[in-house]
């Protein structure tokens, strides 16, 4: 069951949302929403994280879902920037290079992965400590950008560079519980702390200590503890929400990274269910909440932007249909590993 409703979340998505790249053959992109927004709107982060959502699909064994379309979502993020992988925000570009690493893994070697890490290291700030830019501004210092750097040159096969990472991150932005909160700014030589938590920004930090291992795992449960007690909804294991835009993509971002700690056997087993308890009931609210819309004249699922949310709203942002989708698939992978 689980399978099948990623399965249509995944056909949903790409039915409503996707096209080719500026109409380009063998490419493709997909629109910020439905219906469309003004043209030229463009979110690098948002195609990002759908090409992590095909890489779901792909390793679930998805009938949609196959190398030659995922290389073609990642030449179309190429092409409708610029023909380059590089932008102004260094998180953007951890997001993408996450999604074409993990790509990679399946044997889809592209050159993104390759053109992106020195530009990501490029972002360290050695000289404050730790920590990795937001942007090429160079004033903003956050979880955002530090937490997907260092769990990608993880997975990578770096140690003391994430280590160094994730120890600053604890020194300098965890809060009484372990959670993160969203970085420093630069203000006249001066760290100053922005002080929200958002649900995002705790996924690739408990990602990085899974991939670290070893003394790092018992600091992921209390992890996985500090999630269900803080950022669900008050008398639910359902993760709270973001809105729209940005923030739609959010806890669906951490349920991707829960659906790790669900499934790795070097973990407490209550840490490992309480993980899957948080990704499940998300997934079934998003799930339950779904209305079903006539588009192109096939009937797709739409989504709401937020957990217990009334109604589907009239426009389907992109970014509110890839947490839905990413929350199912993570759904699908905890099933699978606690069954």
């Amino acid at each position: 069951m689980t399978d099948a409703r990623a399965e249509e979340a995944a056909r949903s998505v790409l039915a409503t949302f996707g096209g080719r790249a500026l109409g380009v053959p063998r490419t493709r992109l997909a629109t910020v929403a439905r219906p469309g927004r003004p043209r030229g709107e463009w979110h690098y982060w948002w195609q990002a994280h759908l090409i992590d959502c095909l890489v779901d699909a792909r390793l679930r064994g998805s009938a949609l879902v196959d190398d030659r379309l995922i290389r073609s979502h990642i030449r179309g993020v190429w092409l409708r920037n610029g023909l380059r992988f590089r932008n102004g925000y260094f998180d953007d570009m951890a997001w993408l290079a996450l999604a074409t690493q993990r790509f990679g893994r399946l044997g889809g070697a592209d050159g993104a992965t390759r053109r992106l890490r020195p530009v990501l290291e490029s972002a360290l700030r050695h000289d404050w400590g730790g920590g990795a830019l937001w942007s090429t501004q160079r004033d903003f210092i956050n979880t955002a950008a530090t937490g997907p750097i260092a769990l990608f040159l993880a997975r990578a096969g770096e140690r003391d560079v994430p280590r160094r990472m994730l120890g600053w991150l604890r020194a300098n932005l965890a809060d009484a519980d372990g959670l993160m909160r969203d970085g420093l700014r630069v203000v006249e030589g001066r760290l100053v702390p922005v002080s929200d938590v958002f649900t995002y920004n705790q996924g690739p930090v408990l990602g990085l200590m899974l991939e670290l291992g070893g003394d790092e795992l018992p600091a992921a449960e209390a992890h996985v503890r500090a999630v269900a007690r803080r950022l669900t909804r008050p008398g639910t294991r359902v993760l709270r929400t973001h809105g729209a835009g940005d923030g739609g993509l959010f806890s669906g971002i951490l349920t991707r990274y829960l659906a790790l700690a669900a499934a790795d056997p070097r973990l407490d087993r209550q840490a490992r269910i309480l993980a899957g308890e948080v990704v499940t009931a998300t997934a079934d609210d998003l799930w339950d909440r779904r209305a079903v819309r006539g588009w192109r004249g096939r009937p797709v699922v739409v989504f709401p932007q937020d957990t217990h949310a009334d109604a589907v709203g009239e426009t389907a942002e992109l970014s509110t249909q890839l947490q839905a989708w990413m929350a199912l698939e993570a759904a699908a992978v905890t099933v699978a590993a606690l069954r």
